[in-house]
């Protein structure tokens, strides 16, 4: 049986198939390399995975949004679980290109959803995101807390995700596990996010853009300990025993945080980048953008009792990792440009 892993050529979804391959199971990758950023850097994380996985890792070049292109694609797999990756990302861009996040975050989903129901798996593990608390002032963000304000259509698509979710499992008593993740960084990242913007400024002397003048906290966490977290909810898929779970529901389907439990502010990332690259960065202070929020704190309390998820990676040691594989890894590969 197979562990299907939709948004392989993405940076979190290379890494929990690489995971997966590790201890021996069989992965097909799904991912249609949208160029939202470099398609290079996609192609060269499922050259990764095929170099390291050998005969257990398949790739499937298909747009999940395309219901009978997913359907011919996986028409010969058993499918035993799936880990739901995939999606359009980012909160800016979904200001500019709705359409894609319509496609992609909800037409995509529910074909997902379908996929799963038909094929009968044990265990549909999925993503959401800490962007559907919106601009909260009460702090840490709790799964049980209200998630009904978004500021983004990225965060609404994500919450919507959550709902037809809850309605597949009432329905046809499909498990399920969404994981709302809280700004995830490391190595293989995406170019868009922040960790990676700082760090290619400072080496190349450019200056950066600070939103809402370097006020913003983050609760940036590792992509091993979000790995980890991924993994201990793909094994351990809820029960359908009519008992509340996180996220209020009594069906099979729970949500969790997945987070660092340590928001931190912008200004110490750019002084932890300063560091591991050995040079200052040039900062250039601007105002909050829209789609923006203030700050995300993950409340991790119940994925912590539950599964026994315990981030380990303080910015301190995760930024290094960061840094020294951008440059002696990423920067030695001729696509990186």
């Amino acid at each position: 049986m197979t562990i299907i892993v939709t948004g392989a050529a993405g940076f979190i979804g290379m890494h929990v198939a690489a995971a997966l391959l590790a201890r021996g199971e069989r992965v097909v990758g799904i991912d249609n390399f949208t160029p939202y950023y470099s398609v290079a850097l996609k192609q060269a994380r499922v050259a990764h995975l095929a170099a390291t996985g050998g005969d257990a890792f398949t790739f499937a070049n298909v747009d999940f949004g395309n219901a009978d292109a997913l359907a011919a694609a996986l028409a010969d797999v058993a499918v035993d679980r799936i880990v739901h990756l995939g999606a359009q990302p980012g909160v800016r861009y979904s200001l500019e290109n709705p359409a894609a996040y319509v496609h992609s975050n909800i037409a995509g989903h529910v074909n997902i959803l379908e996929l799963a129901r038909h094929r009968g798996v044990r265990h549909l593990v999925y993503a959401s995101s800490s962007s559907v608390y919106g601009m909260r002032s009460d702090t840490p963000f709790r799964v049980a807390d209200r998630a009904d304000t978004p500021i983004s259509l990225y965060a609404a698509t994500k919450r919507a995700d959550e709902l037809m979710s809850e309605t597949y499992a009432h329905l046809f008593r499909l498990p399920q596990t969404g994981l709302r993740f809280f700004t995830v960084y490391g190595p293989w990242g995406r170019p868009d996010m922040a960790v990676w913007k700082f760090t290619e400024a400072v080496l190349q002397g450019r200056p950066i853009d600070v939103y809402n003048h370097g006020d913003m906290l983050r609760d940036f966490t590792f992509i091993d300990d979000i790995v980890n977290g991924v993994v201990l909810a793909l094994d351990r898929p809820p029960a359908d025993d009519g008992r509340d779970k996180p996220g209020g529901f009594s069906t099979p389907h729970r949500l969790y945080n997945i987070g660092n439990n340590r928001p931190e502010q912008l200004t110490a990332l750019i002084r932890e980048i300063e560091t591991a690259c050995g040079r200052q960065a040039e900062i250039n202070l601007l105002p909050m953008q829209d789609g923006d929020v203030y700050q995300t704190f993950a409340d991790i309390d119940d994925i912590a009792r539950d599964l026994g998820f315990a981030p380990t990676t303080p910015l301190s040691a995760g930024i290094p990792a960061f840094v020294d594989w951008y440059r002696n890894d990423w920067l030695a590969t001729p696509t990186h440009q």
